[in-house]
């Protein structure tokens, strides 16, 4: 089976990931490939310093992330015009990862762990779709407390993102992280015996 990961901010997808990775499931996630997605002289560096400027490029040769992401920040369109470069080579490298991984071992879950993985479009990668959904306020708590942010600046990024109630519409199903860390891997051990999951949970 290959599951389809997503969640809002500090929504506990990661944690997620994790203990199903612990379990015995291959996780890809679409994080670490957006890192490898614009590598230099890919096919998506090179648009990406079309689209955005030879001052996207660093000294080291890669792409500035800081760099680009104030070109973007803010900027609907900008950010648009990026993540139709970069998301398509982010599908092409989670599909790729995924169809080695089945042909070592056909029998083993494909955890992809992606926070766009509704709104990139990528449903048709996973035979289900997870969602990790945390009260409004809890995130925001839990989240200024990890990265040492304004509880306001994580307000606005939770606004800008898909609500608990469209992720949960979309997915098959739902994983409530509003308590603590035991309850919420209890809650994972009784979804994964419930679908028969090869996992040793």
């Amino acid at each position: 089976m290959i599951i389809g990961l997503t969640g809002g901010i500090a929504s506990g997808k990661s944690t997620v990931a994790k203990r199903l990775g612990e379990w015995g499931a291959h996780v890809i996630d679409a994080d670490k490939l957006g890192h490898r997605a614009y590598l230099k002289d890919t096919a998506a560096f090179h648009a990406v310093v079309a689209a955005f400027g030879e001052d996207t490029v660093g000294e080291d040769g890669e792409i500035d992330r800081r760099v680009l992401g104030s070109k973007v920040f803010g900027n609907p369109d900008k950010l648009k015009q990026l993540t139709d470069i970069v998301w398509p080579a982010i599908r092409e490298l989670a599909a790729n990862e995924i169809q080695a991984v089945q042909r070592q071992a056909p029998e083993r879950v494909i955890v992809l762990e992606a926070a766009v993985l509704l709104e990139a479009g990528w449903q048709d990668l996973v035979d289900e779709i997870w969602a990790t959904v945390v009260d409004r306020d809890i995130a925001i708590s839990r989240a200024a407390a990890r990265d040492g942010v304004d509880p306001e600046a994580v307000q606005a990024r939770i606004d800008a993102q898909l609500s608990n109630a469209e992720r949960s519409a979309a997915a098959n199903q739902v994983i409530d992280n509003s308590g603590s860390e035991a309850e919420l891997e209890s809650q994972l051990k009784s979804l994964c015996a419930a679908l028969n999951l090869n996992l040793e949970a």
